[in-house]
């Protein structure tokens, strides 16, 4: 079976939209999505991809496709025209709807604590220094929901988690010095949880495999892979076999650069003071 499906919602993203007029296009103009991938010799994962906007559509694809189906430029001008913000998908929901019934899920971190780890003043002091700033409504609220993804953790058949964290995000007194000490006390809790897997990455490595940012990798209970990459410019849920596997690799590698779990946990006990 598959992952359950978020309420429906009108998504605003620029790229729905215009995978929306691409398909509206297709089928006026009269094609299947497996006759346009052959007459454009593309793959038709990719024609499907673009039209429920996962994929980006080219200039040169939109120039064929408005051939094709007789649009006379519109879809290369609305490619054109795209906002930059929006050049990739805001996959939060769709994430957080997969994360929730997860059979595994394996977290790098190198800038903040990971979410699911967070403790609801250390998420507060987060959000609250967002720029732009988000007002008082929204920064409870989305306190709320990040702690609520944390359910997870107590499930009856909770999931296999693994972190890898840098040493400064670890360091970074987020909040001030009793909001991180607390941040730390629940580091260290959790390390201890069974079915939790928590490793120190130290900052004295001269080199590591996470040097490309953040990212998140998980297990459905219909056994597909996917993964979640963040940037400034939004977010992105990532179906690609391909980069999984780059992901995947890179994973495995910060587990073996980083502490082992028990020397993790003996990292976070001089933090606190108590070795």
């Amino acid at each position: 079976m598959s992952a359950r499906k978020m309420p429906r919602r009108k998504n605003f993203s620029s790229m729905k939209m215009l995978g929306a007029q691409v398909q509206a296009a297709r089928k006026a103009a009269g094609y299947t999505q497996r006759e346009v991938a052959n007459l454009l010799m593309v793959d038709e994962e990719t024609i499907a991809s673009i039209e429920q906007g996962r994929r980006s559509l080219m200039p040169d694809l939109a120039e064929a496709m408005d051939k094709l189906y007789d649009t006379k430029g519109v879809l290369a001008a609305g490619v054109d025209k795209l906002p930059e913000i929006d050049q990739v998908p805001l996959h939060a929901q769709q994430y957080m709807a997969h994360e929730s019934e997860a059979l595994a899920v394996s977290m790098y971190d190198a800038l903040v604590v990971p979410g699911l780890l967070q403790i609801e003043p250390y998420a507060h002091a987060l959000f609250s220094g967002r720029i732009p700033a988000y007002n008082e409504d929204e920064i409870a609220s989305k306190t709320a929901a990040r702690v609520r993804r944390q359910e997870i953790i107590h499930r009856r058949d909770p999931p296999t988690l693994s972190f890898v964290i840098w040493e400064p995000a670890i360091l970074f007194p987020v909040g001030g010095p009793e909001v991180h000490h607390a941040q730390l006390r629940h580091l260290r809790q959790s390390a201890e949880t069974p079915g939790i897997s928590l490793q120190v990455l130290r900052l004295g490595r001269s080199t590591h495999a996470g040097t490309s940012g953040a990212f998140a990798l998980m297990e459905t209970p219909d056994h597909q892979h996917l993964a979640y990459t963040q940037t400034h410019h939004g977010s992105q849920l990532v179906r690609d076999p391909e980069w999984i596997s780059i992901l995947t690799r890179k994973f495995a590698m910060l587990r073996s650069q980083a502490l082992t779990p028990e020397h993790s946990i003996d990292f976070l006990d001089n933090l606190l003071g108590e070795r």
